[in-house]
């Protein structure tokens, strides 16, 4: 019972831990908007902190702006794990996991601006979709669901760059059905990659987990 008092979280931790929840998310607003140049002092007047807190938790803009983009990729990833947990065809999965990070786009507008505005983090970056994607296409490749694929690096670029440009696409065509457009870029990479045409359009047309937003 001891062990367990010691472990549990204090009244200070559970302080620190708002505190840094709020300068995470005042940086995550002004990635969203596409500005990252900004006085420390506005971003903590933006979190509604001390200026003097923000050093307890970040040694600079940078390093906070960079937590707020891992913020963003680890609740991606943690949702497309959850989700994408069931299908035992690596090329499904993979399908999935695109066509639920396409859907993110509208569902949660905001964060899918974090990384859009963050340059390459979408798909560069050790978390959220680019492992992920790396993971599932090299299992499709060696179940041989993939035959096309003979360069995983330029595999994930071609899905990165596809990534990207269907999320600043979907913001700047805000009538446009999103879930269409995104399976059917799903379906041309599966194409691409080997899968035949009928089998790809299956593939883009099986219904998919429910998603709402990021968890936060």
């Amino acid at each position: 019972m001891a062990e367990r008092s010691r472990s549990a979280p204090t009244r200070m931790d559970r302080r620190k831990a708002r505190t840094r929840g709020a300068l995470i998310r005042a940086a995550q607003s002004f990635l969203a908007q596409g500005t990252s140049n900004v006085p420390i002092l506005e971003i903590t007047q933006a979190a509604d902190v001390g200026l003097g807190s923000f050093y307890n938790h970040f040694e600079s803009r940078e390093q906070l702006f960079a937590a707020a983009v891992e913020d963003v990729l680890d609740r991606l990833g943690a949702v497309l794990d959850e989700l994408t947990a069931s299908p035992d065809d690596p090329a499904e999965v993979f399908a999935q996991a695109f066509r639920l990070t396409g859907r993110m786009h509208r569902l949660d507008p905001e964060l899918s601006k974090v990384l859009l505005n963050s340059g390459f983090a979408l798909v560069s970056s050790p978390r959220g979709l680019a492992p992920r994607a790396r993971r599932d296409i090299a299992a499709a490749v060696r179940a041989g669901r993939f035959p096309a694929v003979h360069d995983l690096d330029l595999a994930i670029a071609v899905v990165g760059g596809a990534a990207l440009s269907l999320g600043h696409y979907l913001h700047a065509h805000p009538d446009r059905d999103d879930a269409e457009a995104v399976d059917q870029v799903t379906e041309g990479l599966l194409r691409m990659f080997g899968v035949p045409p009928a089998e790809a359009a299956d593939i883009c047309r099986r219904p998919l987990p429910e998603l709402t937003r990021l968890p936060d």
